[in-house]
């Protein structure tokens, strides 16, 4: 049996479309070529933006700053002294954009203490997106930081 270019060329074009297909189902189909979004609530969150922006300006604006830094026991976050007097309390997320099964959040409350600790076992090496947010006298703020842990 003869091929002539025509059927040749189609043979080739069938298999090119066969090889692009089976990696697109099987990218698509195994959880370890799994792409998680930034935000499951994308638009939610839009709207909310310009709040963060204002959050953010409020930080800006205090005389005392915190300090977030890694440490052998994990990652410290450090209020200034003054706080401890202070009503504060609010919530830390940490959100790792490799892989969205490792995001949590930590609430917390000031009260006698002004270091917040994230132990080490809950953190996997890797780099790590860091929004501490907080009110104090009905004024809230808000620090974003990358950390590489």
């Amino acid at each position: 049996m003869k091929i002539n270019w025509g059927t040749g060329i189609v043979i080739a074009f069938v298999l090119f479309i066969s090889f692009i297909l089976f990696f697109i189902i099987k990218a698509s189909t195994q959880d370890k070529y799994d792409f998680d979004l930034v935000s499951k609530e994308y638009y939610k969150d839009e709207i909310n933006y310009q709040t963060d922006i204002d959050k953010l300006n409020n930080a800006k604006d205090l005389d005392l700053q915190l300090t977030i830094e890694k440490s052998t026991k994990g990652i410290e976050i450090k209020f200034p002294p003054s706080y401890i007097t202070e009503n504060i309390d609010g919530n830390v997320s940490l959100y790792r954009p490799s892989n969205q099964g490792l995001d949590f959040d930590i609430p917390f409350v000031l009260s006698e203490r002004t270091t917040l600790l994230i132990p080490d076992n809950k953190l996997v090496g890797g780099r790590w997106d860091i929004k501490l947010s907080w009110s104090k006298n009905k004024k809230d703020y808000l620090i974003k930081k990358q950390l590489v842990y």
